[in-house]
């Protein structure tokens, strides 16, 4: 269990730093058009569960089909209601979606533009091919280092000038050491957990 959370916070940020912005809570399976209330749209439409128990985990599955049965019983009583118990289903398979992967359920968001790391990570495995996907993570990847770098050593060369300058390496020096630090253990991670 340590392992799968160290995982899970060094995922985490290793994520955040390689696109220079904070990365979305839940990337996108929380999303009203993310692929978790896409499958269950699909569900609803049809009045067939299937297509959304593949996104819990099988202790999870009694919980989904009461949820599912309920919302198909009040769907039927006007606009309202649909959008009401709509709503209710996709929160309830979000909520143990989240669950199942050990993350905390924060809500639905908003439909929105995907990540760009995402859109890619979803048409290589549409399309079967994975080295559009490697080519963007490597020079997202290759500039957090290059632009961390650059601080650093800039800070390096102006570091005797003033305790203050010192300290701005010292900080420099901090964040380009824990993000090839993350990256490093996150490769190793991923790959020993492939050996499993």
């Amino acid at each position: 269990m340590h392992r799968i959370s160290r995982l899970v916070v060094v995922g985490a940020i290793v994520m955040g730093g390689l696109f220079l912005r904070p990365a979305p809570a839940g990337a996108h399976c929380d999303t009203l058009n993310g692929p978790v209330v896409s499958a269950a749209r699909l569900a609803l439409q049809r009045g067939d569960i299937g297509p959304v128990l593949k996104w819990v985990k099988p202790e999870a599955e009694p919980e989904l089909r009461a949820a599912f049965r309920r919302t198909l019983a009040v769907r039927s009583r006007g606009a309202d209601a649909k959008a009401l118990a709509d709503t209710y289903f996709f929160e309830t398979l979000v909520r143990l979606h989240r669950a199942g992967e050990g993350a905390p359920y924060t809500g639905l968001k908003p439909a929105g533009p995907m990540p760009p790391v995402l859109e890619a990570a979803d048409r290589a495995l549409d399309g079967g091919t994975i080295d559009p996907l490697v080519a963007l993570v490597t020079r997202e990847v290759a500039a957090g280092i290059r632009e961390r770098f650059e601080r650093a050593a800039e800070a390096k060369r102006r570091a005797g000038e003033s305790v203050e300058a010192g300290r701005r390496f010292v900080e420099a020096y901090v964040e380009y050491v824990h993000f090839v630090e993350g990256l490093h253990e996150a490769g190793a991670a991923a790959h020993d957990a492939k050996r499993q």
